[in-house]
């Protein structure tokens, strides 16, 4: 399963994402695209993001079951803390 998480993006982008996967909540979605469509989506994002901010989590081989992916401005940062993966906030 992979979730997809905009904050601040633009309609368009959102849009797009409902062609793969189901929108939960305002900019929170859902689904279960393959690792191809995925890789697509998440270039797709990265590059229109601009302002806003994008977290993807997806699923992956390791200790948690999943990683994530981040893009965007003023975004937390995923860290690797002896194979567990936690999210730093970015210093104001």
């Amino acid at each position: 399963m992979t979730v997809i998480v905009l904050i601040a993006a633009a309609e368009g982008l959102r849009g797009h994402l409902t062609r793969w996967m189901i929108e939960v909540a305002a900019g929170v979605f859902v689904g279960n695209p393959s690792a191809r469509v995925r890789d697509r989506l998440w270039n797709l994002l990265s590059d229109r993001i601009h302002d806003g901010q994008a977290i993807m989590i997806e699923p992956a081989r390791n200790e948690q079951g999943w990683t994530t992916r981040t893009a965007g401005r003023d975004r937390w940062h995923p860290i690797d803390l002896d194979g567990l993966i936690l999210m730093a906030r970015p210093r104001r």
